[in-house]
């Protein structure tokens, strides 16, 4: 007379993944382990393909370049150093760590801010504006400001500050 065993109730979760089971305790390890072989693997190549900022080191990389004060984002770097999609990059980048750090209240700036910033004309201004919305760098706002996309963070601090780095310390 063989009794039958007690089930077990498995509850797991990982990060956003989680699983709920009822079974005998020979499945309950089979689905246990079917879990981790499937899911886990999953998440570690998910999460290596997720671009993330680590602002920690954003904010080192902007050392030099841009500076915050009660007047908001400074940039530290001669404009005639940049290029004007450079300083746009760098601009909504400081603007976009500065609301994060809680430094500045927006992470957008408006066309004509930018404008003002760039000493451009509204048509040049517009112009790069569209051509970094276009590269998906910059995204426009429902009210009608800029901010830069995390792909253009990441594409700032990989590709445009060491360049700007690189000009300014040539010049020193």
């Amino acid at each position: 007379m063989s009794q039958k065993p007690e089930k077990i109730q498995v509850q797991i979760k990982y990060k956003d993944a989680q699983q709920e089971f009822t079974a005998e305790p020979q499945e309950a390890w089979l689905l246990l382990n079917q879990f981790f072989k499937d899911l886990i693997p999953s998440f570690e190549i998910a999460q290596k393909l997720w671009l993330n900022i680590d602002l920690q080191q954003l904010a080192k990389d902007l050392v030099g370049i841009v500076a915050f004060s009660v007047d908001g984002v400074s940039l530290l770097v001669p404009k005639n150093r940049l290029t004007d999609n450079e300083a746009i990059s760098v601009w909504l980048t400081a603007c976009y760590l500065g609301c994060k750090l809680g430094m500045v209240g927006n992470d957008a700036l408006s066309k004509d801010e930018l404008q003002v910033k760039l000493e451009k004309t509204g048509k040049i201004t517009s112009t790069r504006l569209g051509e970094l919305a276009k590269n998906g760098v910059v995204q426009k706002t429902g009210d009608e400001k800029f901010r830069i996309t995390v792909y253009g963070v990441v594409q700032t601090q990989k590709n445009i500050l060491p360049k700007i780095k690189q000009k300014t310390t040539r010049t020193q």
